[in-house]
């Protein structure tokens, strides 16, 4: 992997956003491994003078976790524990961030008022050694006793946090699994004579019932990228008090007793035999058990030492994908599930799903998580439950800065978002106004987007969408109430302005941005953009630079033709607003 790296960054982009190796190790890795972008990964880096051992930070709200980096980019076979014990003191300062964001150096500032706000929502935090050789067996202990430490400082304080080690071999692994991550399909061999098992047949499915150790467990690929999960219901929730009395019994001297107390993993996989001593499983899916190996993960180096602690594993060989489904459902029925990770059997989304489905023959609607629409369907029209509720949030309760919280929309305002019935072609116009903002969100950036604005793509495109309901709402001066998804996107569309729409939307939050970042701050405070993004003064600043465009556009050589025709494209009648619906 070292050479391969070391071939990778040269290329042009890490040699012109990167000044040394050890940078453009952290960016290859942001970029290959967790998949961010050309501007997240620049936005992420924080390495340089003064950066507290702490490379990257990369805040991942789809799964409320915190990603803090440090990479160790050598070519040598091993690493000693010096440079480990700098970077393990260093982030023990991540307990007190008001510290922390007094010496480390500007981007980590900013960074780290974010990290602020996430850990307010209750985000853990996930420590990643990167490295591309192997720790020395010294290294290794101390990495052991950081471990224990954090597990403890967890216990005691309201922080949440774990450490994985990312040497040479697991670096390779998660580079695999990442060149298929759109479709993974995990391998894996289970040595079966380190495990208890019974192998049988019922119901015509083969099953594999098997007491494995858990120092195994940390063996088994894609725990960490999520691609072990991909058919659960839902991926790790942090450590969560479940994963907390996991972790306890892992530090006990009761860990043998760990196959009592825990309820079993279950996993499924599309071919399974038995060759020797090896169970061979092709297509692994973890479908109930999801935190418990995240939590056994993250105290590998304890997990390591323990013998004779074991914990349960059913194997099932299901090939049937809409059989796969309902187990990965019903597994996890039994246990404290969220709201939000069960939505999709809700009455009133499968009602939605219906009418849709009705309404757009050639649609489809995505209820569940990692589920994938039928290849025969069109894609633009194809809708997913998770974006619907981010649009719906965006428009109907002008709370952008709201969407990129799944938890938030399918926990606390899931009653307000979806209590009513929903009409399938106001869902597929939020769905057509998305994706035609989108597509000014790419590489080439037609719009001429502020790099800040394009490394949030997580959060942005939303405010976009606000953006260009507030064209509609400021236009026919109705501020107090929102326009209808449909009629404004027939309208726009007839007159041939839509591209116009969505351009003059991203040029306000453009120049809102611009304009708040040139604000004088409080002292000792740092502007960050992505905590701006998130916050309900943006909203003012970006239907105040749509004021102004209107305002201005008349001025301008031209402008006043194109002011006209955008009046006609804009124009609804009053019917065709409602109020916005509550959400704070």
């Amino acid at each position: 992997m070292y050479e391969q790296i070391k071939n990778e960054i040269k290329q042009e982009y890490y040699l012109q956003n990167f000044p040394n190796d050890g940078q453009r190790f952290v960016a290859w890795y942001l970029r290959n491994i967790h998949l961010r972008d050309l501007n997240e990964t620049k936005d992420d880096v924080t390495d340089g003078p003064d950066d507290k051992q702490i490379d990257a930070i990369y805040i991942d709200d789809d799964n409320n976790i915190i990603y803090v980096l440090q990479g160790k980019f050598i070519g040598s076979s091993s690493v000693d524990a010096e440079p480990l014990r700098e970077v393990l003191s260093s982030w023990v300062q991540m307990r007190d961030l008001v510290k922390l964001q007094e010496v480390g150096n500007a981007k980590l500032k900013r960074k780290l008022s974010e990290v602020s706000k996430a850990m307010d929502d209750d985000y853990s935090v996930e420590f990643e050694l990167i490295t591309t050789s192997q720790l020395t067996k010294s290294a290794h202990d101390d990495l052991a006793t950081f471990q224990k430490e954090l597990a403890e400082i967890s216990d005691n304080e309201d922080f949440n946090a774990g450490i994985n080690l990312v040497d040479s071999e697991e670096l390779k692994r998660r580079y695999d699994l990442a060149l298929e991550k759109e479709n993974p399909s995990i391998k894996y061999d289970l040595d079966l004579t380190k495990c208890k098992f019974l192998s049988e047949n019922v119901s015509n499915t083969k099953i594999v019932i098997a007491a494995i150790p858990l120092s195994e467990c940390i063996n088994i690929p894609g725990i960490k990228d999520g691609t072990l999960f991909q058919k659960n219901v839902r991926q790790s929730l942090g450590l969560n008090t479940v994963n907390k009395g996991i972790r306890n019994t892992i530090y006990s001297d009761k860990h043998r007793d760990f196959f009592f107390f825990h309820n079993g993993i279950t996993a499924i996989c599309s071919k399974m035999d038995i060759e020797g001593n090896l169970l061979k499983l092709k297509g692994l899916s973890v479908v109930n058990g999801c935190q418990s190996l995240n939590t056994i993960l993250s105290c590998s180096e304890k997990v390591k030492t323990l013998e004779d602690t074991y914990v349960l594993f059913r194997f099932y060989e299901i090939p049937q994908r809409e059989r796969a489904d309902r187990i990965s459902i019903n597994t996890n029925s039994q246990s404290a599930v969220k709201a939000r990770d069960l939505r999709s059997n809700d009455k009133r989304v499968l009602n939605l799903k219906k009418l849709y489905e009705q309404r757009y023959s050639n649609g489809y609607f995505i209820t569940k998580r990692g589920e994938f629409a039928p290849a025969e369907k069109n894609k633009e029209f194809v809708i997913d439950l998770s974006d619907l509720g981010k649009y719906l949030i965006a428009w109907h309760s002008q709370r952008p800065n709201i969407s990129y919280s799944e938890n938030k929309i399918f926990d606390k305002y899931f009653e307000q978002l979806f209590k009513r019935e929903y009409k399938p072609e106001n869902a597929q116009a939020l769905n057509f106004w998305m994706q035609r903002i989108l597509k000014v969100w790419d590489i080439s950036n037609p719009l001429g987007l502020n790099e800040t604005l394009l490394a949030m793509k997580a959060y942005a495109p939303y405010h976009h969408l606000y953006a260009v309901s507030m064209c509609f709402a400021i236009s026919n001066n109705i501020t107090d109430r929102v326009p209808s998804p449909n009629t404004s996107y027939e309208r726009g569309n007839s007159s041939n302005m839509i591209d116009e729409i969505i351009k003059i939307a991203g040029m306000s939050i453009n120049m809102a941005l611009e304009a708040a970042a040139n604000e004088t701050q409080p002292q000792n405070k740092i502007f960050s953009p992505q905590n701006w993004i998130k916050t309900k003064t943006c909203l003012t600043g970006i239907n105040f630079a749509i004021r102004n465009y209107f305002n201005m556009l008349p001025m301008i050589q031209g402008g006043k033709e194109v002011s006209e025709r955008l009046k006609m494209a804009l124009h609804l009648d009053v019917v065709d607003f409602e109020y916005r619906w509550e959400a704070d």
